[in-house]
């Protein structure tokens, strides 16, 4: 078995759209990024090339490459977890926190962890999503950016094994 962590950190800024987990979240700002920004997505991507000892997400989807503006970081997971599976690895689970002070972000936590669990071919048991606030301190708290934490545990392919 393998640990990974991930960690990720987007600017909030006006006339973007707040995605987190996939879900278009409504709030007056959004992060800032050459894709989505989805800041969750990118922890939890680094967090499961991280473990696997295949990079990071700037090696596979440099920022700089105009194939990847405004690119659905849903979808590059789903790549990820291809490069997973070509490599012998399968997702035992994922824990997530993300931090923000704003937007209110536990209505959405279902539809994150069910947009998890399809795109990773995994049940939604072994997905955690979690959001807190910094009690107003730091960028986060201020709602100059949100951060994201992702922690996932990789287990080696068996015989015969499937997604998942």
């Amino acid at each position: 078995m393998r640990i990974g962590h991930g960690y990720d950190v987007h600017r909030l800024v006006p006339g973007r759209k707040l995605i987190l987990g996939g879900v278009d979240i409504p709030h007056h700002l959004g992060l800032l990024g050459h894709s989505d920004a989805d800041v969750v997505t990118h922890a939890l991507m680094d967090a499961l090339l991280g473990a696997a000892a295949l990079g990071d997400i700037g090696v596979h989807f440099p920022d700089q490459d105009p194939a990847y503006a405004g690119a659905s970081s849903l979808s590059l997971l789903g790549r990820v977890v291809e490069l997973l599976r070509q490599a012998g690895w399968q997702v035992g689970n994922i824990d997530l926190t993300i931090l923000a002070q704003q937007p209110k972000l536990r209505p959405h936590i279902p539809q994150m962890r069910q947009n998890y669990a399809r795109v990773m071919g995994l049940p939604v048991d072994c997905i955690s999503v979690k959001a807190t606030t910094e009690e107003g301190l730091g960028f986060t708290g201020r709602e100059q950016g949100i951060a994201a934490h992702g922690v996932v545990l990789l287990q080696p392919l068996g015989p015969g094994a499937g997604p998942g």
